[in-house]
């Protein structure tokens, strides 16, 4: 039988917001293992329908900066907000930008190793010199490029940034009808549940087959549906994946701005008004501290004394 420790359980109340019974009975159940856990818990219809990964706010920014068709995103995280609204700080950030967008590094490795703009160092010794005189550390946690028809927007001075890449039938350079289009678009992926798709056909087989079998297991646990044949709770699951589809593809969601419209018919919409073909190619999401964890300490009597610790 695995050790269920107080990490375990903290971690996974973090991740779906259960209390932490449930939770230690979930891992207890799942031998220690958390995707097991959280699908046990899924299929009870304990925890929400997508696993709900850990948000606790870090301080810093997200920021990006477009040349042309070439749109850099990137977080930078700080220990402060005070650093993170530090002019010298957002100098330092903007300088990461212009060296992402002038030199376009393949990965983190590269990226350190480039001419800092404006300076003779490299980016690894630029940040290291502005950790000296800040005197807090600051970390480069993720960036990315993107090349093509963009749109971008940052939310709340830098708590998130989105790019949305668009493929288009004509050039809609200059065309405030499109610009207004896809600004909105950007505002639909920082305003709601992010989703994980654009489409459909980008969700993999795998995914799909996942969520049919928690479906069909919580059909089963439901009092309500039993001694319906497996075949009925088949087609009850084929109608509920409509849901799943709603909360993972972009183009599925309700638009932010009519709700009687999804953001699929937005874009149909548009592309008839303006008279070209639109497709959203891709976006990019980052959410400034997304997934980074603070280290808990309020319950952590209590945790250790349900996960039987002394």
């Amino acid at each position: 039988m695995a050790t269920i420790n107080a990490k375990d359980v903290a971690a996974l109340r973090a991740k779906t917001g259960l209390g932490m019974m449930d939770c230690k009975n979930a891992l207890v159940e799942a031998e220690g293992d958390m995707d097991k856990a959280i699908k046990i818990l899924r299929e009870k219809g304990l925890a929400t329908a997508a696993k709900k990964e850990s948000r606790i706010a870090a301080e810093g920014i997200v920021d990006i900066l477009v040349k042309g068709d070439v749109a850099a995103m990137i977080e930078v995280n700080t220990e402060t907000d005070f650093v993170a609204k530090n002019e010298s700080f957002k100098t330092f950030v903007k300088g990461l930008l212009e060296t992402l967008v002038d030199k376009k590094p393949a990965d983190m490795d590269a990226f350190m190793a480039c001419a800092f703009a404006g300076s003779d160092m490299n980016v690894e010794a630029a940040l290291v010199d502005k950790i000296a005189v800040i005197g807090e550390k600051i970390s480069i946690r993720r960036f990315v490029l993107v090349e093509g028809t963009l749109a971008t927007y940052i939310h709340g001075a830098g708590a998130a940034g989105v790019i949305v890449k668009f493929t288009t039938g004509a050039d809609v350079t200059g065309n405030a009808a499109f610009a207004e289009f896809a600004k909105n678009i950007a505002l639909q992926l920082a305003a709601g549940d992010p989703p994980q798709y654009v489409n459909k056909e980008d969700v993999p087989a795998a995914a799909i087959e996942e969520e049919k079998a928690v479906l069909i297991n919580q059909a089963k646990n439901d009092p309500k549906n039993a001694g319906k044949p497996e075949a009925i709770l088949e087609k009850m699951v084929m109608g509920r994946l409509g849901k799943f589809y709603e909360r993972v593809c972009l183009v599925e969601q309700a638009y932010v701005k009519d709700d009687d419209l999804t953001v699929g018919k937005y874009v149909a919409q548009t592309a008839k008004e303006i008279g070209v073909d639109i497709k959203i190619d891709s976006f990019n999401l980052f959410e400034k501290g997304e997934g980074i964890q603070k280290r808990e300490e309020n319950f952590a009597e209590e945790i250790a004394k349900l996960a039987g610790q002394k």
